[in-house]
């Protein structure tokens, strides 16, 4: 299975499809890794829609779709009981074209079924066999994809939510993609069949053999502590099951033809992007454990400017003061500002605003060119440190985007605004950059009486 397969299998679930690419990414995964996946929204959110597209996507997968009620029987599921066995009193179900002959399969509110059949879909999903008669025999299933609209509360369906690996929330299309969604076409396009049995075999057989670098298990340690301080009960299971789902995507990053993928046949600290839909238990923990992952994978975090905020906000309050500053008491060029205004009046207009400047000008404080030189020098400190920081800031942007933009397994939506973070942080700081260079050339601009000899200023406090 090579990477080239993949890109096109993503591509095919996410066509036509508006805010599903982290969904569609997760389908996929939940599939080649043999787990299930619960898609959590409101009615009308493409759920049914990303099941079908991904029976698709399997060459000659046989489908299976059921809308769950508390009024469903076991036979809507599991088919009807065969008369001939129960001649022979024997309790069998003909199963073909129900569930326990499916491989993948969409089962729509999927809590409201009774307990009978909860307690029949527990053993399939998790031991992927089922109990026909007085044996018990093993079903082909690739996947169950289920939809709820709400997570249920009730203790005695813990144990089924918990058989869902992978937990996507869905909700509406935002306010910046309606105008999109009203414009898609009536019939949406559909995945190619893609992928076959035998190939999902090798992937998974190639995945158990994938080793965790001591930088991923480092970052495993952290989001354990993560989830206690958030409060997010995880059990060992879970985390087992993050591990396998992280190797199926480093075992998939497998190079096809006039391809390259970093990090290709490694567990990457990337990988943990699928983080959150394994081990938050709440759609509401999704952010927070996304969050952990942007600051402590993809490092877009604000960058710290308050410093030099602050240090441009006194280095202009200081250059203010000192343009402003009136000449001293002892100088009489006041007097003479009154004067060239008064005589200005019977002057043309240009030579009367050329006077009014000149002795303007003169009448400002004048400053010795020592005290310029130290207000330069000390906004050139400033510029250094803050020309240094931006340097920094898109050394790491443009690192953290290279690796982003390799992984075949990163959802768009994150990538972007991974990027949006590292972009605002270099534009911030080259903001302060420039307004400092602006310091600068207005404190080089001061006017200078070289017969002053004065004392360097204090330093301006920040």
């Amino acid at each position: 299975m090579d990477t080239r397969t993949l890109q096109d299998c993503l591509a095919d679930l996410d066509r036509d499809l508006l805010q599903r690419d982290a969904a569609v990414r997760v389908l996929l995964l939940g599939a080649l890794a043999g787990e299930h996946v619960l898609l959590i929204g409101p009615p009308g959110t493409a759920k049914s829609e990303l099941a079908r597209r991904l029976h698709r996507v399997f060459t000659g997968a046989s489908y299976f779709e059921r809308l769950l009620t508390r009024f469903s029987v076991p036979e809507e599921l599991f088919g009807p009981l065969s008369l001939k066995a129960l001649e022979d009193d024997r309790y069998e179900r003909l199963t073909d074209g129900f569930l326990p002959t499916a491989q993948v399969a969409f089962l729509d509110e999927v809590f409201k079924a009774n307990s009978a059949i909860l307690n029949a879909l527990l053993t399939l999903l998790n031991e992927r066999e089922f109990d026909n008669g007085s044996g018990r025999v093993a079903v082909p299933l690739i996947t169950v994809v289920g939809a709820t609209n709400e997570v249920p509360d009730d203790d005695a369906l813990h144990a089924f939510y918990d058989r869902f690996a992978l937990r996507v929330p869905v909700e509406p299309v935002g306010d910046d993609q309606f105008t999109a969604l009203l414009q898609l076409p009536a019939t949406l396009a559909q995945p190619e069949p893609r992928l076959s049995q035998p190939e999902l075999e090798r992937l998974r057989a190639h995945a158990a053999g994938m080793g965790l670098p001591p930088d991923v298990l480092s970052l495993l340690v952290q989001a354990r502590a993560a989830c206690v301080a958030q409060q997010i009960a995880v059990s060992d299971r879970r985390w087992r099951k993050l591990v396998g789902l992280m190797q199926v995507q480093a075992a998939s990053r497998k190079p096809g033809h006039g391809d390259t993928e970093a990090g290709a046949g490694v567990v990457s600290a990337w990988d943990l992007w699928l983080l959150p839909y394994v081990l938050a238990a709440q759609p509401a923990q999704v952010a927070g454990l996304r969050q952990w992952f942007m600051e402590q994978v993809a490092l877009a975090v604000p960058a710290d400017v308050q410093w030099l905020t602050r240090a441009v906000e006194a280095f202009g309050k200081q250059l203010e003061i000192e343009a402003s500053a009136p000449q001293s008491a002892g100088d009489d060029s006041a007097g003479k500002l009154a004067l060239a205004r008064a005589i200005a009046g019977p002057l043309a207009q240009d030579s009367a605003q050329g006077l009014v400047r000149l002795v303007s000008e003169r009448a400002h404080r004048r400053y010795s060119a020592l005290h310029v030189a130290t207000r330069v020098a000390q906004v050139d400190e400033a510029r250094e440190r803050a020309a240094s920081a931006r340097a920094a800031v898109v050394s790491t942007g443009q690192a953290v985007m290279a690796q982003a933009r390799a992984h075949l397994w990163l959802p768009p939506s994150w990538r972007d605004a991974i990027e949006a973070v590292h972009h605002d942080n270099a534009q911030r700081l080259g903001a302060l950059v420039a307004a400092l260079d602006d310091l600068r050339e207005g404190f080089a601009t001061l006017p200078v009486d070289a017969a002053l000899a004065g004392e360097a200023p204090a330093p301006v406090a920040a």
